[in-house]
């Protein structure tokens, strides 16, 4: 299965983006997924992750402001940001629980500005 990340871009500090992770070969459904982000100068790290179930868990630097889902039917998973800030600037991948190295693409980029 091949995963694709896209929707990032440049927003203000406040402002929301949607992110999608869209799966291609396979289907992910019954797999635990999560959103991963690798900050400048910083370790990649697990933002958020959903179960085949549904049931989510968050970093506590993003809880209350991001929401991750998962549309099995279109073998889709999206990240919603809301009040973005600065420290959430990153390169956003997705991938499995536990990690499957072989399933880093290049991720999308979000930058958000002060």
């Amino acid at each position: 299965v091949q995963l694709q990340a896209s929707g990032g871009g440049l927003v203000q500090a406040g402002g929301s983006l949607r992110l999608s992770c869209a799966a291609s070969g396979s289907t992910f459904s019954s797999n635990v997924i999560g959103w991963y982000r690798k900050a400048p100068g910083k370790q990649r790290e697990l933002v958020a992750a959903v179960s085949s179930g549904g049931a989510t868990n968050y970093a506590d630097s993003v809880k209350g402001r991001f929401t991750i889902s998962r549309d099995k039917a279109k073998n889709t998973m999206y990240l919603q940001m809301n009040s973005l800030k600065p420290e959430d600037t990153g390169v956003y991948y997705c991938n499995f629980l536990p990690v499957d190295a072989r399933r880093w693409g290049q991720g999308t980029q979000v930058t958000v500005s002060s």
